[in-house]
């Protein structure tokens, strides 16, 4: 399966796409106005403590506090039995503290006490001891020369902590494990001057910049190629591929093409349908995906597919279909948190297991973890997916401002009799000579013609001129009613 990563580089942000076989799988977006701060470390503040909720909030310097649970903490101390959050932390005292999700809508940051520095084939932890390796790492004996070399490294290196192998780490040497946790200790070390020399809440450990990011976390043995658009991107990339993944360098390739390097692929016409709410399948179905704060629902629906033989085989092919669809969204729109999958309803319990069967399969090539709930017996299927960062959408929208992220707004209709009952109101209340209403088009015209009766009931109730103004600066559900 040949796959590529595509590297979009401009002053204002940076795209990544996880191109396989041809076809988009994955965008990643970083802005530089409103960089993510996942993987920060910082000298926080406690601004205040929550016994109720056995939780802190950590001042840490930006626009909300972040949200530390006891759970989180201990188990960066090792600690069996949870104490009381007040017994651990105090208003006003400092604290060490790693960003493990965004900021989110109204949510600030969720914080963990457990520090830890990754690179290529490392995660260093140094405040614990371990030598762990990653669990996707199936072979056992591999598994134990690892920990072997991790034990070893972790005891004798000086530094103190611990270190898990990565699921790149397979078949890395002694050399390179220790090269990289040499490095990232002396990081922490630093990091650890910088507290020691000034006041929190301040953030003492940046995380990469997402061009170099993804060399260090999402490139495998299976990417063939890094295309960046960018020379200085490149340059840098080049600097970090030779000291942390040497590998890579002759992956490396800077794209001086003529068109857009996205076009390629028409990553950016991708880009616009995944924003859509509707998503058509090949068979004539479609999806209708709709996220809310709580969760995100997704709804399939046959559409035109009329199917061959019955309407069973019709439903269930849709469902195979759409379990395949679902699996890919949820990774293009880096869709997290509970997903509600509404399958057409099916009878055949065999059809209901090989659809639960088909979203499981799809979802086992998802980077990040996911935990799938059997089929209801109202034909729903709950998909959790650990949430870091955000969708894509919210990324790149925001909440409409004629309808304030409702999604919906209010019908010309709606809004004429708005404007009856505020008239009468403010006849009732003023009594003024002249009545002038400043609407859109649509409203007006909707006054003028469907409503013209309407209107005119109005006026003779009130005895005095009504005039009509379009204001073509006004969205439909603004309107003004001005008093002379």
């Amino acid at each position: 399966m040949s796959s590529e990563l595509l590297v979009n580089v401009t002053p204002q942000e940076t795209r990544v796409a996880f191109i396989e076989n041809g076809m988009l799988q994955e965008i990643y977006l970083e802005r530089e106005a409103t960089r993510g701060i996942l993987g920060n470390i910082y000298v926080g503040r406690v601004a205040r403590v929550m016994p109720g909720m056995q939780a802190a909030f950590i001042d840490l310097g930006i626009e909300r506090a972040g949200f530390l649970h006891v759970k989180d903490l201990m188990i960066a101390l090792g600690a069996d039995v949870l104490p009381a959050i007040s017994e651990v932390l105090h208003q006003g005292g400092k604290i060490i503290v790693q960003v493990v999700k965004e900021p989110v809508g109204t949510k600030g940051a969720r914080l963990s006490g457990q520090i830890s520095l990754a690179a290529r084939n490392l995660v260093y932890l140094p405040d614990q001891v371990v030598a762990g390796v990653s669990q996707r790492v199936e072979d056992q004996d591999e598994k134990e020369r690892l920990r072997g070399i991790l034990e070893k490294l972790t005891r004798d290196s000086g530094a103190g902590g611990g270190a898990i192998a990565r699921t790149v780490a397979e078949h890395a040497t002694e050399d390179e494990l220790a090269l990289e946790l040499n490095f990232l200790s002396k990081v922490w070390q630093k990091s650890l001057d910088i507290k020691a020399s000034s006041k929190p809440p301040l953030c003492i450990y940046e995380e990469l910049p997402l061009c170099l990011r993804v060399l260090r976390d999402f490139v495998g043995d299976e990417v063939e190629r890094i295309r960046i658009d960018s020379s200085a991107a490149f340059e840098l990339a080049k600097k970090f591929s030779s000291e942390m993944v040497p590998e890579l360098s002759n992956k490396l390739e800077l794209y001086v093409g003529e068109h857009p390097l996205f076009d390629m692929y028409s990553v950016e016409d991708e880009i616009e349908r995944a924003l859509r709410r509707k998503v058509p399948l090949k068979s004539g179905g479609y999806l209708i995906i709709d996220p809310t704060e709580a969760m995100t629902t997704i709804d399939v629906n046959t559409g035109a597919y009329l199917g061959k033989n019955n309407l069973d085989d019709t439903l269930y092919k849709t469902n195979l279909e759409a379990a395949s669809a679902i699996a890919w969204q949820l990774r293009l729109r880096n869709i997290g948190g509970i997903v509600i999958v509404d399958f057409i309803d099916m009878l055949d319990e065999e059809h209901k297991r090989q659809v639960v069967r088909a979203l499981e399969r799809s979802l086992a090539r998802d980077r990040v973890k996911t935990f799938i709930v059997d089929m209801s017996p109202l034909g729903l299927v709950e998909v959790t997916r650990k949430r870091t960062r955000d969708s894509l959408s919210y990324a790149m929208r925001e909440d409409c401002p004629v309808c304030r992220g409702r999604g919906r707004v209010k019908s010309a209709q709606t809004v004429c009799y708005q404007i009856f009952r505020e008239i009468v109101r403010d006849f009732r209340q003023y009594q003024a000579n002249k009545y002038i209403i400043l609407a859109s088009r649509d409203v007006i015209e909707y006054l003028l013609d469907e409503e013209a009766s309407a209107l005119a009931d109005v006026q003779d109730f009130i005895e005095r001129p009504l005039r009509l103004q379009v204001d073509v600066d006004y969205q439909r559900e603004q309107y003004e009613i001005v008093l002379s």
